[in-house]
C-alpha cells in the first residue's frame, strides 16, 4: 500500500476541498490523461451541464484508475480545466467532484480557466497523477 501524507503547512488556509501538499511513497506512479465527459462510444454526456459533465469525467477517471489497479484514494494531484470559468462554477464542480473523495483526504488540486478544450461541447477536463504499489 502506498503511503500518502496530506500535509497542512502552517500559514496556509486549510480548505477541505483540496490538500496543499501531498507526499507519496509507492512503487508506481500513474499519469492519467485529461478525461472529458464522453461515454465508452465517445458520445457527449451532460451536454451544456457542468455538474453532469464533472460527474462523468470523475467516473472516467475511476475507470482509468481501476485499469491501473488503483482507486480515487491513490490520486495525489488533479488538474481541472474549465471552459469560460467563472467563480460561481466552483461550488458546482466542487460538489460533483467531492463525492468521489468522500471519507478521504482530497488530493492536491489546481483549477484553470480556459477559453476552449479540444471539442466545443466539452466544458471540463480533469487529469490526474496517482501513486500505487
Amino acid at each position: 500500500m502506498p503511503k500518502l501524507d496530506h500535509l497542512r503547512p502552517s500559514g496556509l488556509h486549510h480548505n477541505p476541498a483540496y490538500s496543499h501538499v501531498v507526499t507519496a511513497t509507492g512503487a508506481r506512479t500513474i499519469y492519467i490523461s485529461g478525461q472529458v465527459s464522453t461515454d465508452e462510444e465517445g458520445r457527449i454526456v451532460g451536454e451544456r451541464d457542468i455538474a453532469a459533465q464533472t460527474t462523468q469525467v470523475m467516473q472516467n477517471l475511476g475507470l482509468a484508475l481501476k485499469a491501473a489497479g488503483a482507486s480515487y484514494s491513490n490520486i495525489v494531484k488533479i488538474t481541472t480545466f474549465v471552459v469560460n470559468y467563472k467563480p460561481e462554477l466552483r461550488p458546482i464542480i466542487g460538489k460533483a467532484r467531492s463525492a468521489f473523495f468522500e471519507g478521504m483526504e482530497p488530493p492536491a488540486s489546481t483549477l484553470v480557466g480556459v477559453s476552449a478544450l479540444a471539442a466545443p461541447e466539452w466544458l471540463i477536463e480533469i487529469e490526474a497523477v496517482a501513486v500505487a504499489d
